[in-house]
């Protein structure tokens, strides 16, 4: 029989971190964030192509017609930082997820965005780490385009 109490013996989790310097001041880049309904229309426009809230779950919808459930765990305004859990339509399927974004200053009139996920099996990491790659990326863009208009 395992013992789970022995560290050696416990699943070994990924823990992703993405950090990007977005071109916009930490107050316009939280203020989309922080946004938890809006996801379609303000972080991730043209990836994703509907957000309905749930109480403090969310679905995301995207063009294909997937949906993914969220469960949204915190919203700090303060420390400018969000926390969510993949709960339901993670292809394929994970065992666990995990993510918080923070936001920070960065120079004058910029901000750094922080990318946390910890996510089981630690076999998916190298896949979630590219999705989170190019999802900071569109973030990025959409965060900026907005922040200049």
């Amino acid at each position: 029989m395992k013992d789970v109490n022995k560290p050696e013996e416990l699943p070994r989790m990924a823990s992703i971190r993405h950090e990007i310097v977005v071109d916009a001041s930490p107050d316009h880049i939280w203020d989309v964030l922080r946004d938890v309904g809006a996801v379609h229309e303000r972080l991730l426009p043209g990836r994703v192509e509907d957000t309905r809230m749930e109480g403090d779950q969310r679905f995301l919808t995207f063009p294909d017609g997937h949906v993914i459930r969220e469960l949204i765990l915190a919203i700090d305004d303060d420390a400018r930082r969000l926390a969510y859990a993949v709960v339901d339509g993670a292809r394929p399927p994970l065992e666990h997820h995990h993510a918080s974004f923070e936001v920070r200053p960065e120079g004058e009139g910029a901000g750094r965005l922080i990318w946390v996920t910890d996510v089981l099996p630690h076999a998916r990491a190298a896949e979630v780490g590219l999705r989170m790659r190019y999802g900071a990326s569109e973030m990025r863009q959409a965060i900026e385009g907005t922040a200049r208009s």
